[in-house]
């Protein structure tokens, strides 16, 4: 068994998780953070992390990009792996992040859902094979209360084009502003938001007699939840390191 500490057990991620962790005897909640308590959950939850007083394997971080510093340093501070699936860092979060790696076990990953690092993969490895000979161009979809846009899982999947591209590589968002014929090198984001669209992401590999298209559809968040908790799984133990999704499809595959 897993033992976690969730924090932004309150939100939406957190709720999903615990609900999950409630029918699963391979993981247990035995404490959680958050700006607020609650008093339905059958753990604790701390509004000041230092309150805690339970021991755990893991921290899995769903919080928000301005908790995240103080959720680290409590990771530090015990000594235990973390999980953070909070998007939208800073870059001086992100290399707090990358330094406390040399000193505990860190995972960090834009998209917790397997299927969509999965899709990062297969993305790759079409980008060696069909490069320079095919345009790309990947288009997103979230629900019309996303804030961001890009999405930080279209970012991910075009940084991961990106390194296997010699050129360099220019990103061209929504070409509204753009009047002039596509580069080679372009990678083209698109984003749209409408409804209650969990994450749509589509890459598509376009040459003059075919395209080649690699997509991902989320139903629901849970598949997030059911991939935060299988990082928890691959993390649970280890010592020290930057650890990010790809490396749990990297058990299952040799893509």
């Amino acid at each position: 068994m897993v033992n976690i500490f969730l924090n932004g057990c309150c939100g939406r991620m957190g709720k999903a998780i615990a609900e999950l962790c409630y029918n699963n005897p391979d993981y247990r909640i035995v404490a959680g953070g958050d700006i607020i308590s609650n008093d339905s959950y059958d753990f604790p939850v701390y509004t000041s992390l230092n309150e805690c007083t339970e021991d755990f394997d893991v921290i899995i971080d769903f919080s928000n990009a301005k908790a995240v510093p103080t959720i680290l340093e409590f990771a530090l501070t015990r000594n235990k792996p973390f999980i953070c699936c909070t998007t939208a860092l800073s870059d001086e979060t992100v290399a707090s992040i990358l330094e406390a790696s040399e000193k505990i076990a860190v995972f960090k990953s834009a998209n917790m859902s397997l299927g969509i690092n999965l899709m990062v993969e297969l993305c790759k490895k079409a980008t060696k094979i069909l490069y320079p000979e095919f345009d790309i161009e990947i288009v997103e979809a979230h629900h019309n209360r996303k804030l961001d846009a890009p999405s930080g899982t279209a970012m991910m999947i075009a940084s991961a084009i990106d390194q296997e591209i010699p050129d360099t590589v220019e990103y061209v968002y929504d070409r509204h502003s753009v009047n002039k014929a596509r580069a080679k090198n372009e990678i083209g984001i698109s984003s749209i938001r409408g409804g209650n669209i969990v994450g749509e992401h589509s890459a598509m590999f376009i040459s003059d007699e075919e395209i080649l298209t690699i997509s991902h559809s989320a139903q629901t968040r849970e598949v997030f939840a059911k991939g935060a908790l299988t990082a928890a799984k691959f993390m649970a133990g280890k010592e020290k390191g930057y650890f990010t999704m790809s490396d749990v499809i990297a058990q299952y595959t040799d893509i």
